[in-house]
C-alpha cells in the first residue's frame, strides 16, 4: 500500500455544474443521521438527504456551498444533496453568476 495523494481545494479540477431542474444553495443546519437543512437559491428552505455516494466521502459543514436535486414529489421541501463545493469552486460559482446567496 502506498501513500494516499492528498489534494489541497486549488487543486481540485473537476466541478459539476448545476443542470436545468437542480438547484444551488447553502447548509443551513445539520440535522443527524444523513440529514442537511439547505437554504437554496429559489427561496426554498429544504430538508436535504446526503446521497449514499457521499455519506461518508465527503464531509458537510454549515455554511458550505452544495447542489442539491429537488425530488419528484414535494419538490419545495424535499431534495438529495449530490454535491459539496470547495470555497475555490463556490467563488468560481459566484464570478460566473451562478451563486447569488
Amino acid at each position: 500500500m502506498g501513500k494516499k495523494k492528498v489534494l489541497t481545494e486549488e487543486e481540485l479540477s473537476d466541478m459539476i455544474y448545476p443542470s436545468p431542474n437542480d438547484v444551488l444553495g447553502v447548509a443551513v443546519k445539520l440535522l443527524g443521521f444523513d440529514r442537511v437543512l439547505v437554504k437554496c437559491q429559489d427561496g426554498y428552505e429544504r430538508l436535504c438527504r446526503i446521497r449514499g455516494k457521499m455519506k461518508r466521502r465527503v464531509w458537510i459543514r454549515e455554511g458550505d456551498v452544495v447542489l442539491v436535486s429537488p425530488w419528484d414529489f414535494q419538490s419545495n421541501k424535499r431534495g438529495d444533496l449530490i454535491w459539496r463545493y470547495t470555497k475555490a469552486q463556490a467563488e468560481t460559482l459566484r464570478k460566473k453568476g451562478l451563486l447569488t446567496i
